[in-house]
């Protein structure tokens, strides 16, 4: 498969590259979630942090109904951020064959 060590390496160098600059492009996208039809607006990165939230003022008045649409809202963006891993990994992956 490879005449020498040394075209293995250079492979390998090659996908620590694509490895490196996929994970940057994964980390500058944001993922955004509405929750409770747009009653609550979460953003995270590719790195699933939290970088916008926005709740709308009917809501400050019921705790309960706040902190499940809250918690839907960040899980369900917290999906989006490790689907799109798995997606672009699989991507990366494939071109293996």
């Amino acid at each position: 498969m490879f005449s020498n060590l040394g075209d293995m390496g250079k492979m390998l160098e090659g996908m620590q590259e694509n490895a490196a600059k996929l994970q940057e492009e994964l980390e500058a996208k944001t993922f955004t979630v509405k929750s409770g039809g747009g009653l609550v607006e979460v953003s995270v990165n590719g790195k699933g942090e939290v970088i916008d939230l926005s709740i709308d003022d009917e809501l400050l008045s019921d705790k309960n109904s706040l902190q499940i649409l809250l918690i839907g809202a960040i899980n369900d963006a917290n999906k989006m951020v490790q689907q799109n891993q798995q997606s672009n990994a699989m991507s990366m992956l494939g071109g293996l064959k």
